[in-house]
């Protein structure tokens, strides 16, 4: 199967299913386990996690309805962009403004600017989020998404939404301070200070920084590139957060921080992040991938091997063409060999002796999209360069 027919395969899926449907971890849409959890934090993360887990989709059954989740709708938006950009077919402009005026739809009310959530209740171990509670990560990565496609499709709608969210991640967001340092809390509604979602958020920041002409956007921005170049450990890791129940290394968090100091530099900061950038990109590559492409989800263990591990790895990898690009394509390969089913959709993870292949929409198939759009853009621009 080749990446254009397998990108080809999954955008007729998505699209007749309109870009909705479930997600791993939308059990609390059930008003079966909504009432069952009621107000007790574990058991909610309980339900949550038994719905994950299971490899069979009982969401029908308890009442759970599929829905369009503004982060994976900021997903698909960024693969048509690219999309556009290498073909100017009308179809994928016209996808493009159809999820526009759907992301605008489902933007956070209340906000000091445009900001986005998930389209269900969640809870983990630290806290309670209820839907439509903007994030930053999902806000940043919507961002981005906007960004590229104002400068691959030149659509002005997606700059001003865009600019917007500086005053959410600005205004709304709470800080955690260390002399001339800062983290972005995940929500603003929490003081769960995460080192990906932190930087994901200082990452769009600087692109906004140089449209808007702000230096404000600057001093803070860098101030939060600080706080996570000052966390980042001695070989190049990062936990995912700094308390007790956060310190795991995965691999698409990692891929994440990468994903945002790659910003940094392209903004003219290398200076700055260069060398935590070239060490933290060693680890990656050293810690999270065997020698025939297959993705680890944990730097010390392979499985579950889960589809956002592939799928980032590819955004960071199919951008550093020189050193990265024939790994790139041993992950992209693994992926279309273990990850696609025949309907042309992706699967959820694949453990040691079972896969689960339900198709979720934001978590499995707006990522991939997302990776495959991806690799295609850069390989044809990128390798084209002199």
């Amino acid at each position: 199967m080749t990446i254009d027919s397998c990108v080809n395969r999954l955008k007729a899926y998505v699209e007749a299913a309109d870009y909705t449907g479930y997600d791993p971890y939308d059990a609390l849409n059930s008003p079966v386990l909504r009432a069952l959890s009621k107000n007790s934090k574990w058991l909610r993360i309980a339900v949550i996690q038994a719905l994950r887990r299971s490899p069979i989709n009982f969401r029908p059954l308890l009442g759970v309805k599929k829905g369009h989740n503004p982060k994976g709708l900021g997903l698909f938006l960024w693969g048509y962009a690219r999309l556009y950009a290498l073909d100017k077919e009308p179809h994928h402009l016209d996808r493009i403004h159809y999820l526009l005026e759907l992301l605008e739809e489902l933007k956070s009310k209340g906000y000091s600017g445009n900001c986005w959530g998930y389209n269900f209740d969640w809870q983990n171990r630290v806290m309670f989020v209820p839907k439509h509670t903007p994030t930053v990560v999902n806000s940043a990565f919507i961002g981005h998404a906007l960004l590229d496609t104002y400068s691959l499709c030149h659509v002005p709608r997606a700059l001003d939404m865009a600019i917007s969210i500086k005053d959410f991640i600005v205004n709304d967001l709470n800080r955690q301070g260390e002399a001339d340092r800062l983290c972005f809390s995940y929500t603003p509604m929490d003081s769960n200070f995460v080192h990906n979602a932190n930087l994901l958020g200082a990452s769009l920041l600087i692109r906004l920084h140089t449209w808007c002409e702000d230096s404000a956007l600057e001093s803070v921005s860098l101030a939060s590139l600080r706080y996570a170049l000052d966390h980042q450990r001695d070989d190049g890791a990062w936990p995912y957060a700094e308390t007790e129940v956060q310190k795991w290394v995965d691999s698409f968090h990692t891929g994440f921080n990468l994903q945002a100091l790659q910003y940094f530099i392209d903004e003219g900061y290398g200076s700055l992040c260069q060398k935590p950038y070239d060490l933290g990109l060693k680890y990656y590559r050293d810690h999270f991938f065997l020698a025939d492409g297959t993705p680890k989800y944990y730097d010390d263990s392979v499985f579950p091997i889960d589809i956002h591990s592939p799928c980032q790895a590819i955004v960071v990898l199919a951008s550093e063409l020189a050193q990265c690009w024939p790994l790139a394509e041993r992950i992209m390969h693994w992926m279309l060999q273990h990850m696609v089913g025949r309907h042309g959709y992706f699967y959820f993870q694949k453990k040691q002796f079972l896969t689960n292949r339900i198709p979720y929409m934001r978590w499995s198939q707006a990522w991939a999209f997302h990776a495959l759009t991806s690799f295609l853009y850069n390989r044809s621009t990128r390798m084209c360069q002199p």
